[in-house]
């Protein structure tokens, strides 16, 4: 996403929103890609307003890992791929989030599924049946497919959301819609990619998030390039957090490549 109400005060009012949320970050998801294929023209617009680095995580259509659970989508993901064409070099991984019911069993479509996938685009999957995460036959027969194909498991840290009763009504929505599943930071790629859920109090996102702190920076130290993606339950301040994560990373490598800084709104002045 790369709008919200709450973010209304540094985003034109129509137009150019994408365009400034690339002043302030340097990656989103494409969340509304699994509700929606995009028209062409849309795409474009998106490629516009953002340079050549900028990094999409692109979320397969729901038609292709829900409805048709991989298997038999040819169809629909030449449509999609057709779609976000325009994307270019932007579109930094092809992102499966599958549903809770796709299990060690389904194993086989995944597997057949990311071999029919161009070898232009880098596939990344999120799994969310418990068994990937508790049964370690189960996790290794996952990380065996994905490594055929140098596909990267996504995890999705919700650990800090459910650490303690929910508080606000947003807290509450996400109890009831987001996975509750253990932390995973093992990468598989040159290129991680991380989803981490926090609290609506920046304090307890803050504090939730510092296992990745160390874990990012050593990605960084063996020459991987991850993305890591904060949300809250309302996200009202998921932009100011990533920056906030980003410069924790800094701290301990000053090294790293700066997040770009949106230019000054106020008006112009002579001194």
């Amino acid at each position: 996403m790369w709008t919200h109400a709450a973010w209304q005060e540094w985003q034109p009012a129509s137009g150019d929103r994408l365009a400034a949320y690339a002043d302030r970050c340097n990656a989103v998801e494409g969340n509304t890609t699994f509700y929606a294929i995009p028209a062409r023209r849309t795409v474009e617009s998106w490629a516009r307003q953002t340079g050549p680095d900028f990094r999409f995580a692109v979320k397969l259509h729901k038609s292709i890992t829900h409805e048709r659970r991989l298997t038999g989508a040819e169809e629909e993901l030449r449509t999609f791929l057709s779609a976000i064409e325009p994307l270019g070099p932007r579109t930094h991984a092809l992102w499966a989030q599958l549903p809770a019911s796709f299990g060690p069993t389904d194993l086989g479509a995944l597997a057949g599924f990311l071999r029919q996938l161009p070898r232009s685009y880098r596939p990344a999957v999120e799994v969310r049946h418990r068994a990937f995460f508790e049964n370690d036959q189960a996790a290794a027969q996952l990380e065996r497919v994905l490594a055929r194909v140098g596909a990267e498991w996504i995890p999705f840290d919700t650990t800090t959301l459910f650490d303690g009763l929910p508080v606000t009504t947003a807290e509450q929505e996400a109890w009831s819609k987001k996975p509750r599943v253990p932390r995973r930071t093992r990468a598989l790629t040159e290129f991680p990619i991380v989803r981490y859920h926090g609290r609506d109090a920046t304090e307890r996102t803050v504090e939730g998030w510092q296992p990745w702190i160390g874990t990012v920076v050593d990605w960084l130290r063996e020459g991987r390039s991850p993305t890591v993606f904060i949300h809250t339950p309302d996200n009202a301040e998921a932009v100011p957090l990533a920056r906030r994560f980003h410069a924790e990373i800094t701290a301990r490598l000053p090294e790293l490549d700066p997040l770009p800084e949106p230019a000054p709104s106020g008006p112009m002045t002579l001194f």
